[in-house]
């Protein structure tokens, strides 16, 4: 930097033996020059900085922080297969589940400002949209995790022959049964970013 400022006063700021109107010019224009190269200097150490802060800044065996201190979307990589739950929000902006983050078969995603610190759960239970892939361990209890991953519906196979109860919301969103989770013969439906427990049978 120093010997770049020093190549543009060579350049433009005329030797002393030149005409004092001529040399105040380029005294006048080194200065502007200067402060123009000291604002793009900050402007791009924020942007390295914000890069730097955003995405995964911590990891701990199933706990990680995911961070958008950008405010763009960003994904963490992490083993999302049994599931994936919010426990501390680290930023002023809101961390909704289905709006500022959510995840996915490629990890946890964070966007418009969230930051917090997520717990990649295991295991959990298996097939079908709304629960994480792989192979299906029984219920536990008869109680299944169902989740409607980035605030759309989906669908959790089970038995609900004799009924199904919700024990335990898991989501931000809320779970209303009719409005954001419901079950029919062929198993248990979630929508609108809802995540819980439910029990089968009453």
């Amino acid at each position: 930097m120093t010997r770049f400022l020093t190549a543009i006063r060579r350049r433009f700021v005329p030797r002393r033996n030149t005409s004092y109107s001529a040399y105040r010019t380029g005294r006048k224009v080194l200065k502007r020059l200067s402060w123009v190269l000291i604002a793009v200097g900050f402007m791009v150490l924020s942007a390295s900085r914000l890069s730097a802060q955003s995405g995964t800044t911590y990891r701990d065996g199933p706990r990680l922080t995911c961070a958008s201190d950008d405010g763009n979307r960003h994904y963490c990589a992490a083993d999302t297969r049994y599931g994936v739950r919010m426990v501390n929000q680290r930023s002023d902006a809101p961390c909704r589940q289905g709006y500022s983050w959510g995840y996915d078969r490629r990890g946890i995603w964070v966007d418009r400002g969230c930051r917090a610190d997520f717990i990649v759960r295991i295991p959990a239970y298996a097939p079908g949209p709304g629960y994480p892939p792989g192979g299906p361990p029984p219920p536990v209890n008869n109680v299944i995790t169902c989740s409607s991953q980035n605030g759309g519906r989906q669908f959790c196979p089970a038995n609900t022959r004799y009924g199904v109860r919700l024990v335990r919301q898991r989501s931000d969103a809320p779970c209303r049964s009719g409005y954001s989770w419901g079950f029919d013969q062929r198993g248990i439906w979630v929508d609108r970013g809802c995540r819980a427990d439910f029990a089968l049978g009453r």
